[in-house]
């Protein structure tokens, strides 16, 4: 099982520096991981530092929040998409959704999908404020919008990835639709949990407690008690 191909290491917080974000290129160069998943602001420097890597570089659209009109998402996805981005993870109108306007959550996310040009587009849910019912309404509709991924959080809001809902979106939607986990996933023993129920992307900041944590288990040696890194998990 190659773990580090499964997760999209974070560097969305706030907060963080330009020399943070070439630092946490360097990490996902290094872990060879799947992808970085950058600010919008970040989308060329990443680029530029993960040339030649095989590591892709993904970003957001409509974060945190999911609220700003389609017209926006949209022109954002494509000067994303020209400054380089590889994926795309929009945060779906989660008030929308909720209100049960369908018609607007599709168009929103085939906007977004049709901007992308055939890049990897995630949908984002932000389960926290969903009831199953409309988790599995909104699933169904990032289908049929031609998403290529589910996905449970921001990481921003008041709770993350759950085993119960890993299990609900996999079942909602068709197997060729994949399903991202993001949002308090620290831990080896979590990741592989939520593996196990259908989950095939991960976002994450504790990247490297992570890796660490499953290179000693495949040497038979304990498992790294590390204290992973606090903030949100994309």
């Amino acid at each position: 099982m190659n773990i580090a191909n499964m997760i999209d290491h974070s560097l969305l917080r706030p907060e963080l520096t330009t020399d943070d974000i070439r630092r946490g290129c360097e990490i996902a160069a290094c872990r060879q991981v799947a992808s970085v998943c950058v600010r919008p602001s970040d989308v060329g420097l990443a680029k530029a530092a993960l040339s030649d890597t095989g590591v892709l570089v993904g970003t957001v659209a409509g974060f945190p929040h999911g609220d700003t009109r389609t017209t926006i998402k949209a022109a954002e996805t494509r000067e994303l998409v020209d400054a380089g981005a590889d994926e795309v993870d929009m945060v779906l109108h989660i008030g929308r959704l909720r209100s049960g306007e369908t018609a607007y959550v599709y168009d929103d996310i085939a906007a977004v999908v049709a901007a992308a040009q055939g890049r990897v587009v995630k949908v984002i849910l932000e389960n926290a404020y969903l009831t199953d019912e409309q988790k599995v309404t909104g699933c169904r509709i990032a289908e049929q919008a031609g998403a290529h991924f589910v996905k449970t959080s921001t990481g921003f809001a008041p709770g993350g990835a759950t085993l119960s809902d890993i299990q609900l979106m996999r079942a909602a939607v068709s197997p060729h639709v994949e399903v991202k986990a993001a949002g308090g996933v620290r831990s080896l023993d979590t990741l592989l949990t939520l593996h196990e129920a259908g989950a095939t992307r991960f976002g994450a900041t504790a990247t490297e407690t992570i890796l660490d944590d499953f290179a000693a288990r495949e040497r038979g040696d304990h498992p790294t008690t590390a204290a992973a890194p606090s903030g949100s998990d994309y």
